[in-house]
């Protein structure tokens, strides 16, 4: 593989990561030069884009389905949020499917807040 060509797919990576965290419930607006890092990483360590996905769901799915009177959690500042969700995945996979179930559950969640028009589009699938 050359440089040039490795370069580009994790420039690929890092972008569909960026996109995945930026399309989440109480993510930021934008991304900065850490969330950029943070995705390289896993890109470098090799881990598989749909087990990013995966996480991100699962972790923004944990947080936005708290009961509640839970206390309020802190804002999600950047993709370093997620990462001991990714390690938690790495650890103990997920069985096949799992993730469209995650995205079921995402969509379901966003068509039920305020400001959704309920005959909105689905969201459309994430890259695998």
């Amino acid at each position: 593989m050359t440089p040039l060509r490795t370069s580009l797919e994790a420039f690929r990576y890092q972008m569909a990561v960026v996109a995945l965290f930026l399309d989440l419930p109480e993510t930021p607006l934008r991304t900065g030069p850490s969330d950029q890092q943070q995705a390289r990483q896993w890109f470098d360590r090799g881990v598989p884009l749909a087990l990013v996905e995966t996480a991100l769901l699962l972790g923004s799915l944990r947080r936005v389905t708290r009961p509640a009177q839970a206390p309020r959690l802190a804002a999600i500042r950047s993709l370093a949020y997620f990462q001991p969700v990714v390690e938690e995945l790495l650890e103990t996979p997920m069985p096949a499917g799992f993730r469209a179930y995650l995205r079921c559950k995402m969509r379901t969640y966003l068509r039920s807040q305020p400001g959704l028009p309920p005959d909105a589009p689905p969201l459309p699938d994430s890259p695998s």
